[in-house]
């Protein structure tokens, strides 16, 4: 009572005294309640080394024990066993104490300014608060290293007692936590391969004609990866280790056995060309998807392509140097009409090339053709 709740008998030298309670001790020591705290703690007042007592500072963790608090991350800077922060000046001996006890508080603003503490051993602390602690297994998604991490925490409160890794995690929880990560940090930063983006881009498609397909966004992937993805990565804790799941056969858990069966008639990845070729469609913009062809390659062909059910391939015309010269949804009509400014065109640039007047009739040309 005389040293926390009467007029503090330390005077600091300019500035607010020491926070330390031992240093009172001395002072106060002639008083009856005084010397039964100090025989309690099992100190005396004139030992200078008792600023440091553990008994002291145990004494006033049994007076105050949601007061107990760990040294974070700077000298000064604790955190509360109650949760709360609290600050010491960097200039006081116990700022650089790992362990406290802060018997008063100036409690304003997010950290509290500690006016009065005492240093405080743990294994002291362990000893008598036994029965308190809270062992903790911690199975977590970490932003950082983009991992699970599992561990085991014993707990005070909010102050971690003793921190090691976890053996043998239950797969389940890591599995939860790896998924978690996923839709944390979104899963356009899974490792798609060109074919994985090739067939969920095929699939949006489908579903932005058809919503009985599919809903392939990052947002519905995200909202469903326990679906799709979780069967395929039992076992796994880095995102890095994804990199060896098949994310095609992720992404074919979500279709029926009738979609799977419909998929390459409707969204075909290839179109066959009447050279024979056949030539990979685009479907990255899926309003119109685009097959970039030679226009040399489909003369003969007199109706624009389809894919979906009915849905007009944008044809992206190429010059034998594989430039665009023409974009049409209409294959027919520029037939008609835009072939013959093209076909002036590309007879200035390319006089070696075939370039008939009729171009439906003619018979298309897979490499270079002298013309007759």
């Amino acid at each position: 009572v005389v040293i926390f709740e009467e007029r503090d008998v330390l005077r600091g030298d300019g500035g607010p005294p020491l926070a330390d309670v031992s240093l009172r001790l001395p002072l106060v020591a002639k008083d009856p309640r005084v010397r039964e705290w100090i025989r309690r703690a099992g100190g005396a007042a004139g030992n200078k080394g008792a600023a440091t007592h553990s008994g002291i500072g145990m004494l006033v963790a049994l007076a105050y024990p949601d007061r107990v608090a760990k040294r974070r991350d700077a000298p000064g800077r604790y955190l509360l066993r109650n949760g709360r922060g609290a600050m010491l000046p960097v200039s006081d001996p116990l700022a650089h104490c790992d362990w406290i006890v802060v018997a008063q508080i100036d409690d304003a603003g997010r950290d509290g300014r500690i006016t009065l503490a005492a240093a405080l051993d743990p294994d002291e602390l362990i000893a008598h608060a036994a029965e308190q602690l809270e062992v903790r297994q911690e199975i977590t998604w970490n932003d950082v290293t983009r991992s699970v991490t599992a561990r085991k925490r014993t707990m005070l409160g909010a102050l971690v007692i003793n921190d090691s890794a976890l053996p043998n995690p239950d797969a389940e929880a890591v599995l939860a936590a790896l998924l978690d990560g996923v839709r944390r940090i979104g899963v356009s930063a899974l490792p798609w391969s060109d074919g994985a983006v090739s067939l969920r881009q095929r699939l949006v498609f489908l579903h932005h004609h058809d919503t009985t397909w599919p809903d392939l966004s990052d947002i519905a992937l995200a909202a469903s990866v326990d679906r799709w993805l979780g069967p395929l990565i039992h076992g796994k804790r880095k995102l890095d280790e994804l990199s060896r799941v098949n994310m095609s056969d992720a992404l074919r858990n979500l279709l029926t056995w009738e979609q799977r069966r419909a998929l390459d008639e409707l969204a075909p990845e290839r179109i066959e060309v009447p050279t024979g070729s056949r030539v990979a469609v685009d479907y990255a913009v899926p309003e119109t998807p685009t097959l970039a062809v030679r226009l040399q390659e489909v003369f003969g062909l007199h109706d624009t392509p389809k894919v979906g059910r009915g849905v007009p391939v944008t044809m992206q015309l190429l010059s034998p140097g594989y430039k665009p010269v023409q974009i049409t949804r209409d294959l027919a009509s520029f037939w008609k009409a835009g072939y013959f400014d093209v076909r002036k065109d590309l007879r200035g640039r390319y006089p070696k090339h075939h370039w008939p007047e009729d171009p439906m009739t003619a018979t298309p040309v897979r490499g270079a053709k002298r013309r007759k």
